[in-house]
């Protein structure tokens, strides 16, 4: 059996940038197995199975990395979106996308596909000894530290540190998983949805617009580093109100991919009510690459 698939950047305005994403038409009769060895073989960040829409304004997707199914991701989620529009697939302009976090909203708004979380996570801040031995398995050290670092996410949840933007230059792929940190993070609150994950970031601006600049790595998960990363968008507008960055809420526009040579733009918003993160919405642009057909393995 073989079945057609697009590849698209997200995050992008150009091929051949941001964050590839391969999306495999009619994939509601696959297997867990089956799926996870397609997106070994595609081997980017994230590969997507969406079902055959049923709805004009709704569909059902599966997300996977090289190495396990994942709940949630914001460049799947967006990418997904905007190939089964391209297909005539999805009418709406705005959308929902059902997926392991549940229902996420997705809007599309000229070049931009937006999509729109809620808040599940929260922890911090991170005890400064956790947080540095973190920073050691990416080369750093406490003296690069730039404020609290946080554990946040919207169906993702990964450890946000504020670090100087030099810093963020120096960091290097860490040589093994944050897997034996998940005990120490998981004792300080309830975490649901925590990811092998860490988001380095350097902050300038000042509320209610910011810039960043950002590096995501995943090695757990098969993703040493990442060129884009939406889902820790999200949690970071999280962890900028929680360390007053963003107190009243507000937009926060992110660099990711320039180490990798795949840079990207992501567009951040965050609601805040009662002095917490509310929503947050994650935008950007998607452009595609390629469409083809792939054999699918014989598997259980």
């Amino acid at each position: 059996m073989r079945l057609a698939y697009d590849i698209v950047d997200v995050f992008t305005d150009r091929p051949f940038a941001g964050n590839q994403l391969a999306v495999v038409h009619g994939a509601e009769g696959l297997s867990t197995e089956q799926c996870q060895a397609l997106a070994r073989e595609f081997n980017f960040s994230e590969s997507t199975f969406p079902s055959t829409p049923t709805r004009r304004d709704e569909y059902a997707t599966r997300i996977f990395t090289p190495e396990q199914e994942i709940p949630f991701a914001g460049h799947p989620t967006l990418g997904t979106a905007w190939v089964l529009r391209s297909r005539g697939l999805l009418a709406e302009e705005a959308v929902t996308q059902v997926c392991g976090a549940g229902r996420i909203g997705v809007r599309f708004e000229a070049d931009v596909v937006r999509l729109t979380a809620s808040p599940r996570d929260l922890v911090g801040p991170l005890p400064d000894d956790l947080v540095a031995d973190l920073l050691g398995e990416l080369g750093l050290d406490a003296g690069d530290r730039d404020g609290e670092a946080w554990l946040a996410g919207c169906g993702l949840s990964f450890v946000h540190v504020p670090v100087t933007d030099d810093a963020v230059v120096r960091a290097r792929v860490a040589a093994g998983s944050f897997a034996p940190y998940a005990g120490r993070l998981g004792a300080l609150g309830e975490v649901r949805d925590l990811i092998d994950a860490v988001n380095l970031y350097a902050v300038s601006g000042a509320a209610p617009r910011l810039e960043v600049h950002s590096r995501v790595f995943v090695p757990g998960a098969g993703v040493p580093e990442d060129p884009a990363t939406g889902s820790a968008a999200a949690g970071l507008g999280m962890a900028l109100v929680a360390t007053g960055r963003l107190p009243e809420g507000g937009s926060y526009d992110i660099r990711q991919g320039i180490e990798m040579g795949r840079p990207s733009a992501l567009a951040g918003r965050v609601e805040v009510e009662d002095g917490v993160a509310a929503l947050c919405h994650v935008g950007g642009g998607v452009r595609p690459v390629a469409t083809g057909e792939i054999e699918v393995p014989e598997l259980g």
